[in-house]
């Protein structure tokens, strides 16, 4: 089997429909990537064998809601880069997921995207990979024309 690149995780199954989102992404640009359901609360034994598990990943990306600790416990575990995805959950509709992943002690960074942003975490995933990756970058450039042309396209 092929190394993951990207390790996405989430809290919840019920949050597949937009973590999903994440992969597609990284799947059309021909990324490797896995896909783990793995609580930071009620399984952190099995997020810690996974993070052993997908050591050689190159960037994590962590999606949860309300208390959202998982990505800060996946930052814990790791030195490599690290992308939060705030869910939509709960009374403040994500807003308290937000704030827990986007106020990480000194030190300890976790980049966050917008609340139930899971597709910007792949495209942010693949900005990191293309550092070192000619031919992604190539394919994120080609990207960025098709999306102005199709913008333009509009106007017709």
């Amino acid at each position: 089997m092929k190394k993951a690149q990207v390790l996405i995780l989430m809290g919840s199954d019920s949050d597949m429909p937009i973590m999903q989102k994440a992969q597609e992404v990284l799947n059309d640009f021909g990324v490797n990537s896995a896909v783990k359901i793995c609580s930071a609360h009620r399984s952190p034994n099995f997020l810690h064998k996974l993070m052993e598990e997908y050591k050689d990943a190159d960037v994590f990306i962590a999606g949860a809601g309300m208390a959202a600790h998982l990505a800060g416990v996946v930052r814990s575990l790791t030195v490599k880069p690290v992308i939060g995805v705030p869910l939509n959950s709960g009374a403040l509709k994500g807003v308290d997921a937000l704030l827990s992943t986007v106020q990480m002690p000194s030190g300890m960074p976790v980049a966050t995207v917008a609340i139930d942003g899971a597709k910007n975490a792949g495209f942010l995933a693949l900005q990191i990979l293309a550092l070192n990756d000619a031919a992604l970058t190539q394919k994120l450039a080609d990207y960025r024309v098709k999306m102005e042309n199709d913008v333009i396209g509009k106007n017709k």
